[in-house]
């Protein structure tokens, strides 16, 4: 695997990562917007503009115009929003590179967002909404991010509120978009089959003015997070929760640590979690605790779906895990396992155009660096166990958990009493 990158004169950032032996290329732009870059009253703004992005430019005028040209090829298609960033891309064969970097830069560069395909879309999105709301596997991670980091930007869906879904303009959406989608605000990212010589084209198709960007995001405080409970009364088969805590962000050093950490207590099927909860108590199907990493901060949380009857039986369970393993911390075995899962892992997502894309593309937005597969393998390998006894201690206190429920039966003077 092999980088070439370069920044143009505008601020506009490129990169090419060879990826020898496939002849597929995934074509991703990533720009900064999202929650952490909307203000309450345009609370879901830039997850409606990825799906205008989509209704038409300059060359490809309709939404079906868009789809057909990627769809003539065979190429998958997407975008997604996040907190921090948002991200459009196509995948193909190598043969197609130019098309995909034509599509996407009309898109991006060109759309018009006609007034009637608003007026449309809204009724699309909320019933998005209405179908995340109703899967509560879905739900739970944005329940608990609101309580972890309460009525603030990292704490809002993405989705946002329907008030604003109803209401948006035009113009709000032309201004939202000159904003952020300028060059110094972007990343544009192939990898798979290319080369040195993909940058030159890149910048062929996004031939893009310098322009400042007028928005920033917004950091995370603290004084907004105060709750430790959020119960939704909701009548389902399973009871669906999220257990854990606030941690440290991706940039932090400790992160691997952190990493390594998760993966012990609950990342895979011989975890803690899985092997404790699911396998010896027989408390739940699907168990998993998940690291969820932005630049200033982290989550690390262990979710699960269980019979309403046992809800108060697996948070218990799982708040026993987290006191043994600050209590006692990890084996040496638990340690070299967890980091050969890393490792391996790691290697099995370099064979992936669109993972890599990402990974690359993410880094240089966020934080203007550019660390490769090996360099993140290396830090893994270097966590000591020391350091991984250390975090979990400092931060599996009961000051810091937090629960989010989803289902009927459970009050929060039940739950209250598993966090302190």
């Amino acid at each position: 695997m092999k980088l070439h990158q370069k920044t143009l004169d505008n601020g506009l950032k490129l990169q090419a990562i060879e990826m020898p032996g496939t002849n597929v290329i995934t074509t991703l732009v990533l720009v900064g917007a999202g929650s952490r870059y909307e203000t309450k009253p345009i609370s879901g703004i830039s997850h409606f503009l990825e799906h205008m992005f989509f209704k038409g430019g300059k060359k490809y005028t309709t939404p079906k115009a868009v789809s057909e040209s990627v769809d003539s090829f065979g190429g998958e298609f997407n975008a997604f929003t996040g907190k921090e960033y948002a991200g459009y891309y196509v995948k193909s064969g190598k043969d197609n590179l130019n098309k995909s970097l034509d599509v996407l830069s009309d898109m991006l560069l060109h759309a018009h967002f006609p007034t009637p395909e608003i007026e449309k879309e809204r009724g699309v999105i909320l019933e998005e909404m209405a179908m995340y709301q109703d899967a509560p596997m879905y739900q739970i991670s944005w329940d608990f991010e609101r309580l972890v980091f309460g009525d603030q930007p990292l704490g809002w869906e993405q989705i946002g509120e329907a008030d604003l879904i109803n209401s948006v303009t035009r113009d709000q959406f032309v201004d939202y978009k000159n904003a952020l989608y300028v060059p110094e605000n972007m990343v544009i990212t192939c990898a798979g089959s290319v080369d040195a010589k993909t940058l030159d084209l890149m910048a062929e198709y996004f031939d893009m003015k310098s322009q400042p960007q007028s928005i920033a995001p917004t950091g995370f405080d603290p004084s907004y997070a105060t709750e430790t409970i959020k119960i939704r009364q909701k009548k389902t088969e399973q009871y669906h929760l999220s257990f854990g805590c606030q941690t440290i962000g991706e940039p932090h050093p400790d992160f691997p640590t952190l990493k390594v950490l998760g993966t012990v207590l609950g990342g895979n099927m011989s975890s803690r979690m899985f092997q404790n909860v699911r396998e010896d108590k027989g408390l739940c199907y699907s168990i998993r605790t998940q690291v969820d990493e932005y630049s200033d901060i982290g989550l690390i949380t262990t979710r699960a779906g269980v019979n309403t009857e046992d809800a108060l039986k697996a948070i218990e369970a799982i708040r026993s895990e987290y006191d043994e393993i600050a209590k006692n911390g990890i084996t040496i075995d638990e340690l070299e396992k967890a980091k050969n899962y890393l490792c391996g892992k790691t290697d099995l997502g370099t064979e992936d155009t669109e993972g890599v894309a990402h990974e690359y593309a993410k880094d240089q937005l966020l934080y203007g660096k550019t660390e490769s597969f090996e360099d993140w393998k290396n830090e893994v390998k270097a966590v000591e166990l020391e350091s991984v006894n250390r975090l979990a201690q400092e931060i599996f206190q009961p000051q810091n958990f937090r629960f989010a429920g989803i289902g009927s039966g459970l009050s929060e003077n039940e739950v209250r009493k598993f966090l302190v």
